[in-house]
């Protein structure tokens, strides 16, 4: 039986397969793709904004007053949006340029609350090269395609296995030192540490039980929006190491309940090393 979506997962679904039909012609002839270098291990390609333009097309004609976030040209719309689009149209650009299929297409809803604030109502990433969509809307659970999502309940670390982002040269000092410091902790106690290079993915990825926990530094929002609502309707917990807002600070730590605060803390621990060294 097929699940009945809502307007707004309809419109967000339908976006993100048309934009991946292109990215996947181009991924098939990644030898072929123009490639301007942004920064150090930071590469846009002409896949990346041909994408977002088709994202930013799509989900602006279903919805003219709503807003944007998106990773390559940045907010647009008005500054007192009650609705917003975030967007990352290529998650995993470096993979796509290496001919590597793990990248994703990353869309969330964020909704302005009457105090200010705002909450994440929808999120979605879809892997086109696997065809997995993973989706979640709050209040009603998450994801795969068809089928519903539920985090590890594993308890043991020594079972566990955790995804990270290692970081590269454009990285900031701090941020380096303070993964180094987590891993340096955590290794030796867990099953694994995998480092497979997109953000939203690891996200889904420990939504569906497949990782026990993720930990990176210095996210931006579009890279991490879809994937922390799909974490938390999956029944995990996604906050930063102080246990907070990661769209505030860009660190996240996502883990099923019963490996969160272990995983917190060590990445808590982490970034005051990493401070304290690089000052």
């Amino acid at each position: 039986m097929s699940l009945r979506l809502s307007a707004h997962m309809t419109i967000m679904q339908n976006a993100a397969q048309r934009a991946s039909k292109r990215l996947l012609r181009d991924f098939n002839e990644v030898e072929q793709l123009q490639v301007s270098v942004k920064g150090p291990g930071d590469f846009v390609s002409q896949a990346d904004i041909r994408a977002e333009q088709t994202l930013r097309d799509d989900l602006n004609k279903a919805r003219p007053g709503y807003s944007f976030l998106l990773e390559e040209s940045g907010a647009s719309g008005s500054d007192n949006w009650t609705w917003r689009w975030v967007v990352d149209p290529l998650d995993g650009t470096s993979n796509f340029l290496h001919g590597i299929p793990h990248w994703a297409i990353s869309i969330a809803l964020e909704h302005r609350l009457p105090d200010g604030s705002s909450e994440l109502a929808a999120g979605l990433v879809y892997s086109p090269t696997v065809d997995e969509m993973f989706w979640a809307e709050k209040g009603a659970g998450a994801y795969l395609n068809s089928r519903r999502l539920r985090v590890s309940g594993r308890r043991d670390l020594r079972e566990a296995i955790f995804a990270t982002g290692i970081p590269f040269a454009a990285v900031a000092a701090r941020h380096r030192l303070a993964f180094a410091r987590t891993l340096g902790v955590l290794m030796p106690q867990v099953a694994g540490i995998r480092r497979f290079g997109a953000a939203s993915l690891d996200l889904a990825w420990t939504a569906a039980g497949r990782y026990d926990g993720f930990w990176e530094f210095g996210l931006k929002p579009w890279d991490i929006a879809a994937g922390l609502l799909i974490v938390r309707e999956a029944g995990g917990y996604a906050t930063d190491p102080q246990g907070g807002d990661p769209r505030d600070s860009g660190d996240v730590v996502a883990a099923n309940p019963h490996l969160h605060v272990v995983l917190r803390e060590a990445a808590a621990n982490g970034l005051a090393a990493g401070e304290a060294r690089a000052s």
